[in-house]
């Protein structure tokens, strides 16, 4: 299950070529996104288990999940707009049924990033269910 951005994400990557130009991508949906007020750049809402640090603040507003988040590294700053195309917009019950790695495989994010990239956007994906659980 993902939105219709993640559909429309996942259709943008597959134009493109190869790895590089995906990277590229990846950045400049980072760059695009808005920035994180610093009022909100807080230790409550810093993801722990990044290498990078990071920040999302969730929001639910009549049953449905958000967030915004910030990153001091571009890639990261990518990876965040990614999450927020597959989860932004859904109900707050579907968050958990979002099979992530399954959805971000097929971006080709899986064989292409760091393990601590990886490790960190895993921290993330924990971060969001967690919030929307709890919601």
């Amino acid at each position: 299950m993902a939105t219709q951005a993640f559909d429309d994400l996942a259709d943008t990557f597959e134009f493109l070529d190869d790895w590089e130009e995906r990277y590229r991508h990846v950045i400049d949906l980072g760059k695009a996104m808005p920035p994180l007020d610093d009022s909100f750049k807080v230790p409550a809402l810093k993801v722990q288990g990044c290498a990078s640090q990071v920040w999302l603040r969730p929001m639910v507003t009549k049953g449905h999940f958000d967030f915004q988040g910030d990153s001091d590294a571009l890639i990261v700053r990518g990876l965040i707009a990614v999450l927020h195309a597959l989860y932004s917009g859904l109900p707050v019950a579907a968050v958990g049924q979002v099979d992530a790695v399954a959805e971000l495989g097929r971006l080709g994010l899986n064989d292409h990033l760091s393990a601590q990239r990886s490790n960190g956007l895993r921290a993330m994906v924990e971060r969001i269910r967690k919030v929307a659980a709890e919601s």
